[in-house]
């Protein structure tokens, strides 16, 4: 997530039921604001991208050796090792009397949200950065001031419920287009009504060769976005 002050706030947080776990891109992205400001940081905006690219490097080194016990233990060395060098780094330049306040705001905000950067080396399973989730958002995002007219609570409902359906389809690689048919041409063979078999339309409970009919070309089968 990014690093909306709130997500500190909540209760679930505050009392550790919840692990806040920002982005990488956004420290990314802050990095690349000093440079395009401050054209005489170039070295030093670059030498932190670096550093950024090589961390999430070893990160996916160490992703695709998750069923090989002892190479994963290897590449997860070198990432803790390097995630220790880059604080020492943060702090060492941090110690520096003559940072520039750019370079210094940054890091600063680096250090304050460490403890929400760092949780993908203990965790594998979360990812590095939100950019995925982002993206999955960005259709209704970029579709909403043309939803402005519709006046209803029930619409927006309804809008927000296909943006859920359909963004199920499509992580499970199915048409959407073609399983919106199926599922119609089933309530209109149910008199209008849901059809009784309703939970057989769930992506989880169809059957292969079913899904294969409905499977777009394009489209990435669900652990092509598995994270974990």
């Amino acid at each position: 997530m990014d690093r909306y002050a709130a997500y500190k706030a909540m209760e679930l947080v505050k009392d550790g039921a919840l692990l806040l776990a920002f982005c990488w891109a956004h420290v990314r992205r802050d990095s690349l604001r000093v440079g395009k400001n401050w054209p005489q940081l170039a070295d030093w905006t670059l030498g932190w991208l670096l550093e950024i690219r090589a961390l999430y490097h070893l990160n996916r080194q160490r992703l695709l050796c998750r069923q090989d016990p002892v190479a994963f233990a290897a590449h997860d060395q070198k990432l803790q090792a390097a995630i220790e060098a880059m604080a020492a780094q943060r702090d060492g330049q941090l110690q520096d009397p003559h940072l520039h306040p750019a370079c210094r705001k940054t890091l600063e905000s680096l250090s304050q949200h460490w403890q929400g950067l760092t949780p993908f080396v203990e965790h594998p399973h979360v990812p590095m950065d939100n950019n995925h989730t982002e993206r999955t958002q960005r259709g209704p995002v970029v579709g909403r001031k043309n939803y402005y007219g519709s006046g209803a609570l029930w619409s927006g409902k309804l809008a927000a419920m296909l943006f859920s359906l359909l963004a199920t389809l499509k992580l499970h690689g199915l048409n959407p287009r073609q399983w919106l048919t199926a599922y119609l041409e089933a309530c209109a063979a149910a008199g209008g009504k849901a059809p009784e078999n309703v939970a057989d339309f769930l992506p989880r409970n169809m059957p292969e060769q079913i899904q294969a009919r409905m499977r777009t070309p394009f489209a990435s089968p669900p652990e092509a976005h598995d994270t974990s």
